[in-house]
This record gives C-alpha cells, structure tokens and sequence, in this order.
C-alpha cells in the first residue's frame, strides 16, 4: 500500500517516468532526422516559425524540435544528447529545475529547449554565474543554433546602448544575472523609449540555479548616485527662508500645515536668487528647496516634531512621543531642518533604483534552471518560484566512494591528516583537489604542502579565465589543486590517462559548509560518467559548524577515551549530527529569505506600478489627459482640504484655498473670496477646474501643441523620477527600524505593509500636485530638454560580512538631446537628421 502510495505522490517518479515516454519518441525520429541533408535540417527552423505563427504550441513542436537540435548537435559540435538528457531537455521547457550531477552535459541539455522556445521570437536568456562562462557558451553553443538559422548575442558588461539592444535583440541572449537585472533597471530610468535595451522578459534558463536563486536571492542589485542636491542650496534656502514675514512673504494654515510663497514672497526669491522667474524649468530644484526651508521653519518645531541629539535631527513619532533613530524625513525636509538648526548637512548617495534576483525572475514568463543540486532546496523552489525539481537519472551509474567523515579534535590534528593524506595520495599519482570553505584555510594549506615539498595550484574564485584552465588539469596525474568549494562551478574535471587506474581523482574537503549543496557540489567533481573517485571530509570539533550545535560534550566524550589529536572518529552518527545542524541552518536561511521576499513585496508592486506609468509617459504621443486628470486630482484634494464636509461653510479656510492657487496653479486675482462664499465644495471644484482648463488651452495656443506635448513629458519624467527616488530612500529607512514595533506587540512586516502603501499614495499625490504646478506656472523655453534627475552607479550590495565590492569604472557615453545641434556639422536639429530614425 505505502509503494502505491509513494508511486502516486512522487512527483519526481511520475515526471520521470512521463519523460522517458517523450524521449523514446524523440529517439524514434533520429533515423528520419539523420537522413535529412545540412539544408533540409536547417529548413526545418523556418518550418517550426511558421507553424507557431500560425498557433501551434511549442509544447505540440517539442519531439521534432529536440529530434533536430540532437542531429544538428552530432554534426556541428560531434556530441550527440543521451535519452537523459532528452529528460533533461523536456524538464526545462516545462519550466521546472533539472538536477544533473556534474559531468552529465547541462549545457548540451539545455539547447534543446533553448532552440524549441527561441521558435517564437520572443527571445530566450541563458543565464550564467559569470561572463566566462556566459561567453564561452555563447561561442561554443552558438555554432549550432547559428547552423540552424537563430542569431546568438552575448550581453556583457560595458558594452554600448547600441550593442546590448542588438545582443537583445537576438532570438538567444547569453548573459550574467547582475548584467540582466541591472539592464532592466537602467531600462526604467531612461529618457526615450529608444533608449531602452530589453525586451519583455519571456523565457529564461539558469545555469547553476541554486547558486543564482538561493545563495544571491537576498543580494539587492542597486543602482546609486548622487541627486543632484548641493548642501549649498540648502543653506542659501535656509538663509533666505529667516529673512521672510508671516503674512506678508507667506501664508500659513494652522490646520493643514499647509505653507505657501505669496507673489511678494515670489519676487523675493527671485530677486534674491538673481533669477526671473522661479518657475522655470531651470529653477525646479531651487525652487523645492525653499519650499523644505519654509516647512522646516514655519511647519517643523524643534522638542515637537524632532529632536537635536548628538549633532543629528532625531524624528519625534506623533503618537508615541518616542525618538525614532535611524528614521529620516524624506524629499529634502531632513537636509532642510539640519540647515536650519545649523548641523552638518547629510548628503547620502541615494538609491536611484533596486530590485532583488528573486523579484526579477520572477518577472519571466517562464522560468527554468539546471544545477547538480537543487533537490535540499526543492521546497523553497516551490514555493517562491514556482518551479519542480526533477532529479534526472545519472548516463552511467555513479561509482564514486564517499567515505563517512572523519573528526579530529583539533584543527591542527585535522589540517596535519589533510596534508599527510593529500602527501601520499601526490606520490602516488593520484589526482587530489582540496576543498576549503575560506581563503585563509587554502593558503595554510598551501603553506604546509610546500613544507612537505608538493607541487600545487591554489585556486581563488578571481580569474574566471585561469579558474577554467586550471581545473581542466585537475584530473591530471600528480596534480594537487587547493580550492575554495565554490571553485569549478561549470567546468568538469577530465581524467588524465592513466588515472583511473589509480582511483580516479580524490576530493578532500577541510571543513563542511553551512549549506548541503555546497559540500554535493565538491563531491561531485569526482566520479563524473561513471568514473572511479573517491570524496573524503576532514572535521574538527574546532570547526564554526561543530562549535555552532554544541561539540563540547564529543570533545568530553574524546577526553576520557583519552584520544589524541591523532586519532579520528569515524562513524555514521556523526555524519548524520552534522547533517542535521546543516538542515537546521539552511531551514533558518530559507526563513530569512522568504521574509526578506516578503518585505521586498511591498517595494516590487509600487515599483511595477511607477515603471508602468513611467514607460505609458515617455511611450504615448499625447499625454494631455493623464496630466488633466493630475490636475483634477491635485485640485479636488486642495479644495477637499479647505474646505472639509466636517466643518460649516462659515469656517472654510477660502483665503487659504485662494493663496494655495495664486501660489500654485493660476495667475494671482483670478479668484476672490466672493467666488466662492454660498457654493458647495464640488461647485468650487469645477469653477477652478474651468479656469485651469482654459489656461492649459492659452498655454498650448502659445507654444504650439508639438512643444507643450514634449513639455508635458519633460514635467511627468522629472516629477516621477524625483518622487520615486526620494520614495525608495523613504521606505529603506522605514525597513530599517521597522522590526523594533515588535517590540509593542505589533507584526512589524503589516507595519511595514500598511505604512509603505500609506507612504506611496502620499508620493502619487506629490507627483500629481508637482506634474499640475509646473505644467501650469512653468514657462516653456525653445531648447526644452529632458535630463535625468541623477547619474547613476551600479553595485551588487554586499551581503552582510561581506567586502563592499571595488567600484568598476563607469563608461560615459555622449546623450545629445534630440534638440541640440547634431554632431554631423547639418546644421540641423538632432532629431531632424541623424536622430531622425531613434
């Protein structure tokens, strides 16, 4: 009953067992396929295009598709695919994780869904752990699908706009995972649609997707600069802002905090900053930064609102009364209140953009992957991407001998056994790699073989390139490599002749990892195809994992057996202890992540919804009616707010509605009090909305409609773009100091939930409020130019312990604006000549 019973549940047997079907299909084609002549098999590409284009599914195209690939496969590359690798095939088109031990050919495995999904033109990613190997593959695999009419690109670091939107273009991408994510965040920071490199995210295949998905899921890829805010213009603001009077310069409403510039105030500032007309385009941020000084001033109280605490503004919460460290006002007001209290101005890099591997591959419309070992990680691949694994059958039976760990109780017992067996092993001319888990550990070990006088290579993960070479002789008689474990990820250790006569290669590791997978992939560099091996591992009770759950009662138990430093413990319980205490780390890591995943949520939707609308602005011709509806927006939540339904019409705040609008949005005097005294507030909203509409007409008579729909884009780009880089700052601070409300008894993650939803509509408000002022009071100029809020600087955000890593020199490109004078000599505008065609 219980066999029946596993055999329905286990989806890993069902799976296989439906592959096996598929593949002895395709295996029945190989006779038709190898008697097609090189043209008719290259034909069959176009045959498979035309038949999807007209509604045939890939899943209907599978067997002759992966019939050709493996022909095609035997004649250009001289490898043909084994029915395991046919499974493996068909398990990544299903979008699901193939678990194929190290040796089994992932990388022939995956050109068969690779082909099948390119079929669509919709573009398919290979994605690699480093641009070695993405370039090698691209090389190597590219041969073949160029033999069968798709085009290959290679999206690598530094390359040109133009380069990368070709290498995009290609019906197969090969690319690292920071090069995607770091694409599709520059994507949604660019000016023009032009400018924009990817496509949309279709299908992707992961080489090594535990090391991608799992080990760098909570690495945020960010991107940072430095907005344009001088600290100078916070103190000129500041000094200007002292010399105003109530009343006279600026109004301010008690009730919804609410201050404004009068046209006194106005013609102040410009005559103070020696400007015309505070609001010109030129003037947006001059303009912003008096505005936070008067908040800071007239709104802001020092001991209410915030404290002064050892040189920094310490934010007072309003309903606790408690200090909120590490918080910080956002869009300027902290900067602000600094000046004003006279402390040292913060200028923080901020974060332009962010997003976490887990967000971004999740983005595909499918999504697939191939290591040696994902199966201890099955539950988290489930349950967060959406993806099976399915451990697919060895060619040949592994024969390797994976010997129970031997402990000693020191570490200096157990590096002297290392090297006296690595020692005898060399004079033997057995193959021997060591692994470690640190640099420090393979340069000790380094140190005692060269006492001991045997020739080695050490291997730190720093040169891709020497990495390949280097473990390419591995196997080789005599050869003694030393390696952190994570080295040889992708590249197969070959025996040497010779060698499997001698027990094939050895593999020694110094300590056990954390995590399961990482000690399966050391292991797995011996005993590939069917090779003899042999995987030995070396503990001490000294090690961080035996110190970590509890080896003092072993170390006891070795003191009164009287064992030495010479004499280890093997045995099964102790193996098993440890892998015990490697389950229980990894069940916490999964943990972390998928909170971390959780919290990242709250970011991911408000980033889906601000790069949607940012691509509708800089994508649609016309963009009047989103800015009309800002503007209803921006004037039904004014007029709402001086005039409350609480309250009697008597007691509205009309001056302060009618300041507001001179300040913000029409020429000063169109309005009097009288206008609105006896009438509803919906009343007043449409009479101010008619005499909005009709300024907008007067605006867009002046200028010409082709001008005012690029100023309107100029405005939406620089209010999105300011908002929500200011909104990212906002919420990293929030996610911060969040997880102290646990410390009220509250769930810190729906904290965190419903304060950044309160946060982000309090952003699209500002957006609207700040897209309806400029558009109404800016003047437009002739040279009108989109520009970007802030230069940006990618990095990989180290994870905690980590090295932050070295800055790569950023490669400045020439941006002519499409108004400026082109580059040829014409004469002409940019856009009328050789920007005519972007």
């Amino acid at each position: 009953m219980l066999g029946i019973l596993n055999k329905v549940f286990d989806f890993n047997k069902r799976a296989l067992n439906r592959y096996e079907k598929m593949a002895n299909q395709i295996e029945s084609l190989a006779g038709d396929m190898e008697r097609l002549s090189d043209e008719e098999l290259k034909a069959k590409t176009q045959e498979f295009k035309e038949r999807v284009a007209k509604g045939e599914s890939t899943d209907d195209l599978l067997t002759e598709a992966f019939a050709v690939v493996r022909e095609a496969s035997k004649r250009v590359l001289g490898l043909y695919p084994y029915p395991v690798q046919l499974m493996g095939g068909i398990a990544l088109h299903e979008g699901n994780i193939s678990e194929m031990k190290t040796g089994e050919g992932k990388t022939l495995t995956s050109t068969m869904p690779v082909y099948l999904n390119a079929l669509s033109g919709k573009g398919v990613h290979v994605v690699t752990v480093n641009e070695y190997l993405a370039s090698r593959d691209a090389v190597e695999m590219g041969k073949l699908y160029e033999f069968l009419g798709l085009t290959v690109g290679l999206n690598s670091n530094g390359l040109s706009k133009e380069e990368k939107r070709a290498a995009y273009a290609c019906d197969i991408t090969y690319s690292t995972n920071n090069e995607l994510g770091f694409d599709y965040l520059r994507d949604n920071m660019v000016l023009y649609k032009e400018q924009m490199v990817q496509r949309p995210l279709h299908y992707a295949v992961i080489d090594e997707v535990d090391s991608i998905l799992i080990d760098e899921a909570r690495t945020p890829l960010i991107i940072s600069g430095s907005a344009a805010k001088s600290t100078m213009l916070y103190v000129q603001a500041n000094g200007f802002v002292r010399s105003l009077k109530r009343d006279e310069d600026y109004t301010f409403d008690e009730k919804t905090k609410g201050v404004q510039l009068t046209e006194d105030g106005m013609s102040k500032a410009e005559k103070a900053f020696n400007i015309e007309n505070l609001f010109d385009l030129t003037h947006v941020s001059l303009n912003h930064h008096i505005n936070m000084a008067l908040r800071a001033h007239v709104v802001m109280h020092n001991d209410v609102d915030y404290v002064v605490e050892d040189g920094n503004v310490v934010i007072v919460d309003q309903f606790t009364g408690r200090l909120m460290k590490g918080r910080r006002y956002s869009d300027g007001l902290h900067q602000a209140i600094e000046a004003k209290e006279g402390l040292e101005i913060q200028n923080e890099s901020m974060t332009l953009a962010t997003i976490t591997f887990q967000n971004y591959f999740r983005m595909y419309e499918k999504l697939s992957g191939m290591t040696g070992t994902a199966k201890t990680e099955e539950e988290e691949f489930r349950n967060i991407y959406n993806m099976q694994v399915v451990a697919i059958p060895t060619n040949r039976d592994v024969v390797r001998d994976d010997r129970a760990d031997l402990v000693y109780r020191s570490m200096e017992g157990k590096f002297k056994a290392v090297v006296d067996d690595v020692t005898t092993r060399y004079f033997a001319g057995q193959p021997v790699l060591v692994g470690t888990v640190a640099v420090e550990t393979s340069e000790l070990i380094s140190r005692l073989l060269k006492k001991k006088g045997v020739p080695h290579n050490v291997l730190n993960a720093k040169n891709h390139e020497r990495e390949a070479e280097i473990i390419e002789n591995a196997g080789h008689q005599g050869s003694v490599t030393i390696a952190t474990n994570m080295a040889g990820r992708g590249t197969d250790i070959k025996l040497g002749p010779g060698v499997r006569e001698l027990g094939g290669l050895a593999v020694i590791g110094t300590e056990r990892h954390e995590s399961r997978r990482i000690d399966n992939q050391l292991r797995g560099r011996s005993g590939r195809q069917g090779d003899p091996g042999v995987t030995q591992f070396y503990l001490s009770m000294e090690d961080e994992l035996m110190r970590r759950f509890g080896s003092e009662n072993m170390m006891a138990m070795m003191d009164r057996l009287g064992m030495d430093d010479s004499q280890p413990i093997q045995s099964k319980i102790v193996t098993k202890a440890v892998e015990s205490a490697q389950k229980r780390v990894e069940g916490n890591n999964f943990d972390a992540r998928k909170q971390l995943l959780q919290y990242d949520d709250v970011l991911r939707q408000q980033r889906e919804v601000i790069y949607k609308q940012r691509f509708d602005v800089i994508d649609s011709e016309n963009l009047r009616t989103i800015v009309e509806s800002m503007v209803t927006s921006t004037v039904e939540r004014v007029v709402a707010m001086y005039t409350p339904r609480e309250e009697l019409p008597e007691d509205w705040n009309l001056e302060g509605l009618i300041d507001y609008l001179n300040a913000n949005l029409l020429e000063e005097g169109t309005f009097t009090v009288n206008d609105f005294k006896g009438k509803e507030s919906e009343e007043i909203s449409e009479l101010v909305l008619e005499k909005t509409k009709a300024r907008y007409n007067e605006k867009e008579e002046a200028f010409g409609e082709e001008q005012m729909r690029e100023f309107e884009k100029v405005i939406l780009l620089r209010a999105v773009d300011t908002k929500w880089m200011d909104h990212i700052d906002a919420m990293d601070q929030l996610r911060q100091g969040i997880h102290l409300r646990a410390y009220g008894q509250t769930d810190p993650l729906r904290e965190y939930q419903m304060e950044g939803f309160a946060m982000f509509e309090s952003m699209i408000a500002s957006i609207e409020e700040d897209a309806a002022k400029y558009i109404m009071k800016a003047e437009i100029r002739n040279n009108l130019q989109r520009e970007e809020v802030a230069k940006g600087q990618q990095a990989v955000h180290p994870k905690e312990g980590d090295e932050a890593p070295k800055k790569k020199p950023v490669k400045k490109q020439m941006e002519i604006g499409r108004n400026d004078a082109c580059v040829c000599g014409s004469g002409k505008k940019y856009k009328n000549c050789c920007g005519s065609g972007k």
